[in-house]
């Protein structure tokens, strides 16, 4: 047993039913190895939610305004003593960390799980970064990026003063709850899991199956999984273009573990990724990848031609000879297991126990 440590976790993170993903899972493990070694957790999210384990967690709710004003506020009147607090989707280097050092002496631990700009940011941004560096870096203890691309755009991002206190943690899984796949005969049958916004990039692949349409004829399907504001834009685009009979979109669903495995290949166009569940999920499942050489590939586990497929992003006519190679039957995956084997290494219970060493360390 550890001395008594009361720790606040705050998520910019709707908790949804219908949703349950890799976080999810880590939120319950990383309360649960809080409870076994005497550490209180207090979560702070926009919402209350009961389903999975939430029911089991205290959570403190904001009721879908700013998390870390309702923290500020919640701090100031039960005068709560806690020696760690960690942010997850919060913006990092902000006033908000200078705020919560004026009535804590807690070590802070901030964790970034945001993607980049395709171009990278504009001038004005990037020098307000900096900025935000220098004057905000100091209040926060110990970065943490959920890659090795993470980490170096945090260093670029807010100075080279926080490279000696940021670190690596990659996202983790419970890879025995994800079904292999078995059946490598091809079922005409692809599918996009992901939240639905622009910088996943879903529009290129509807550009690609156009192109690939357009004077060939074609029997395939893919079913896009996932919910997002630019959803109406995608279905909007397939109408356009009259691809209604090979897209179907399936909203977001809570056993994408036990669904991949039937279906021939993951599609991921992606303009950005710090970490990318479903590229892992994929392979977790043997199931081959299509995605992007750096921004989907961000994890490097995807072996081109071997475990899948790679593509320059945004170049939709690549994407497009990637399927029309798949669908004549010139070049596909089998079995990928053997390649696959690093993938297993990116476990839950790994995640789990590097965040809770940095709660116990004894250096603030």
């Amino acid at each position: 047993m550890t001395e008594n440590k009361k720790i606040a976790v705050l998520c910019n993170y709707e908790l949804l039913p219908e949703r349950v993903g890799g976080m999810d899972y880590f939120f319950w493990a990383f309360d649960k190895k809080c409870a076994a070694n005497n550490i209180q957790v207090d979560w702070f999210f926009p919402n209350q939610s009961d389903h999975g384990e939430y029911v089991t967690l205290t959570i403190f709710e904001s009721g879908y305004q700013s998390v870390e004003n309702h923290f500020l506020s919640f701090c100031t009147t039960n005068a709560t003593a806690y020696t760690h607090i960690i942010t997850h989707f919060v913006e990092l280097c902000t006033p908000f960390f200078y705020k919560i050092k004026q009535f804590s002496g807690a070590k802070i631990i901030a964790v970034d799980h945001n993607p980049r700009p395709l171009s990278g940011y504009p001038l004005k941004k990037r020098i307000e970064k900096r900025i935000k560096g220098i004057l905000f870096s100091r209040y926060i203890a110990v970065f943490v990026g959920v890659s090795d691309y993470s980490r170096l755009e945090l260093i670029k991002e807010f100075g080279s003063q926080i490279g000696k206190k940021s670190i690596v943690i990659l996202n983790g899984l419970d890879n025995r709850k994800f079904k292999k796949k078995l059946n490598f005969e091809f079922n005409n049958k692809f599918i996009v899991a992901s939240h639905l916004r622009r910088d996943k990039g879903i529009q290129d692949l509807i550009v690609a199956v156009k192109y690939l349409t357009d004077n060939h004829e074609y029997d395939f399907l893919i079913d896009i999984y996932g919910s997002g504001y630019f959803e109406m834009e995608l279905k909007k685009m397939i109408e356009d273009y009259s691809l209604q009979k090979f897209f179907d979109f399936k909203g977001s669903v809570a056993n994408l573990n036990e669904i991949y495995c039937n279906y021939d290949y993951l599609i991921h166009p992606s303009h950005g990724e710090t970490f990318c569940y479903s590229v892992v999920e994929s392979l977790m499942c043997d199931l081959p990848v299509i995605t992007t050489k750096e921004q989907g590939n961000i994890l490097e586990l995807v072996e081109d031609n071997k475990n899948g497929f790679l593509f320059e992003v945004c170049q939709v006519n690549q994407l497009k000879e990637i399927l029309v190679k798949i669908l004549n039957n010139d070049s596909r995956i089998s079995n990928c297991s053997a390649v696959n084997k690093s993938v297993n290494d990116i476990t839950l219970t790994s995640m789990v126990d590097h965040y809770l060493a940095l709660v116990l360390e004894n250096k603030s």
